[in-house]
């Protein structure tokens, strides 16, 4: 079996081009959309990330306001900051790009970010909107994730999907947001990690399997069911080469695979502009 490729990209455009004409519309009730940033310290792959988005939002039409600390900078500057944009009204959206240095606690920072600016959809009100299905910002890649595979025509509801990883940002959010009643979520989700013995009992009786751990390779042809449906949404890198949790062999096994390059990462870059247009439109109706 050769799995059919699930590419990011075209799901990415399809979004972005949703996201110009609500930002045609908001322009011409004279806001202009924003999406601030902060950077903490001289990280070179984080000041990279920053100028990606900076651009992507000159090319939708978004402002884009930018504070960029000195690696010294103490968690007090920190909040200065984030308070600065939150008190700006004609800021919409705040992101704090992550890695921070290590003497910054991050979490204890993204309480500060006001919720309904917290554009990676993190903050803890927001996670509990997420869990208790009310409005507001969503996770980036797990939106990311549910938006591929609607996209792709990837049968969700009734499905039973396994989220290989617990973490915060990807598979808890993730669980959630798939076992929600929507035509593309609705699924039997089972949440599972590393440190469960035997984990690969799981995911060899699921329709989609989930990759979120972390850890290269993790997820290999031996632990999915034939026709499954695989997606490799963790990753790591050594140096600038990225390595995905989801094992490229699998696609011997799946019917339909996430590319080692390309697959989830466009569609979370999507899924950050789309809460920031959304935050947008919410503080405008307000």
């Amino acid at each position: 079996m050769t799995a059919r490729l699930l590419p990011g990209a075209p799901v990415a455009e399809a979004v972005f081009a949703d996201i110009t004409l609500r930002v045609k519309t908001l322009s011409a009730t004279g806001v202009t959309p924003s999406l601030a940033t902060i950077l903490v310290g001289e990280d070179s792959a984080s000041a990279g990330y920053i100028r990606m988005k900076q651009a992507k939002a000159a090319e939708l039409g978004f402002a884009s306001p930018h504070i960029h600390l000195a690696g010294d900078a103490t968690h007090a500057d920190l909040v200065a900051a984030i308070r600065d944009f939150n008190s700006d009204r004609s800021v919409h959206a705040i992101l704090i790009q992550h890695p921070v240095p290590d003497h910054i606690d991050y979490a204890e920072a993204l309480l500060e970010v006001d919720p309904d600016k917290d554009v990676d959809g993190l903050h803890p009100l927001n996670l509990g909107r997420l869990a208790a299905g009310m409005p507001g910002p969503v996770p980036c890649t797990p939106a990311g994730i549910e938006a591929l595979l609607a996209f792709h025509e990837i049968p969700v509801a009734g499905r039973d999907v396994v989220v290989l990883g617990r973490g915060t940002t990807l598979g808890r959010p993730l669980s959630l947001l798939l076992s929600q009643k929507r035509p593309t979520a609705d699924a039997a989700v089972t949440v599972i990690h590393s440190g469960v013995p035997g984990w690969e009992r799981h995911t060899q009786r699921a329709d989609i399997v989930v990759a979120a751990v972390g850890v290269p390779g993790i997820l290999r042809p031996e632990h999915l069911r034939p026709g499954a449906v695989a997606i490799g949404g963790g990753v790591r890198y050594e140096g600038k080469r990225l390595l995905p949790d989801l094992d490229e062999s699998c696609a011997e096994v799946a019917s339909a695979i996430t590319p080692r390059v390309g697959g989830v990462g466009p569609t979370t870059v999507a899924m950050l502009f789309r809460n920031a247009i959304e935050l947008a439109e919410r503080a405008t109706r307000a």
